[in-house]
């Protein structure tokens, strides 16, 4: 059912969505020098790899490998336009396109970097490497880039044992207010939260 929905909704929401998908890539080609698309190796269903798609919201010279909030000074590589998007999330809109081949879903655990090897082996103690990664998951409700690792998998977790139609819902709902808000994102590199304060499941 899930991938019937994930399917269905894919094909619907870029036909939909084409006319902003075609404006935003225009915008991207023409206010910096690079592809269109950023494309970077994750981790999927299984620990298949695949390469996720975005709109480009970086420089060319970026650190390819390194997540975001990582980087030291995130704000001398991200373009003018990238930072809108990042703060709408609207760079997440190709993958749709990950949707419709069937590599994501809609909602699940935030795909992996394919060198995340912390946050990976720790999912495999969760079993969340077994299904399909999402756009938006129960983690990125609850704190998003300000979660430490073992934080984020417990969320997995708690996603991966609750699973159900009715807390995809509610957490695409909920992602929705988290965007406009901003809530949880984060650039650059953050000194290491208390486990005990992000839990709340």
């Amino acid at each position: 059912m899930k991938r019937i929905f994930d399917f269905l909704f894919s094909i619907a929401a870029i036909v939909v969505l084409s006319p902003i998908l075609l404006v935003l890539a225009l915008i991207v080609k023409f206010t910096s020098k690079g592809p269109v698309i950023f494309s970077q190796r994750r981790i999927g269903k299984d620990k298949k790899e695949f390469d996720i798609y975005k709109f480009r919201s970086m420089y060319v010279d970026t650190p390819k490998d390194v997540p975001t909030h990582l980087l030291d000074k995130p704000d001398a590589f991200i373009t003018p336009v990238g930072k809108f998007l990042r703060k709408t999330s609207l760079d997440e809109l190709p993958q749709l396109f990950n949707i419709l081949k069937g590599e994501m879903s809609f909602v699940g655990p935030r795909p992996a970097l394919y060198n995340q090897y912390d946050l990976v082996e720790l999912r495999d103690n969760v079993k969340a490497n077994s299904i399909r990664p999402g756009i938006t998951g129960w983690a990125q409700i609850n704190g998003r880039d300000e979660l430490p690792i073992p934080v984020k998998v417990e969320y997995d977790r708690y996603y991966v044992e609750k699973m159900s139609l009715f807390l995809d819902v509610k957490i695409i709902l909920k992602t929705f207010t988290s965007v406009l808000l901003s809530k949880g994102v984060v650039e650059g590199k953050q000194e290491e939260v208390k486990e005990k304060e992000h839990i709340n499941v």
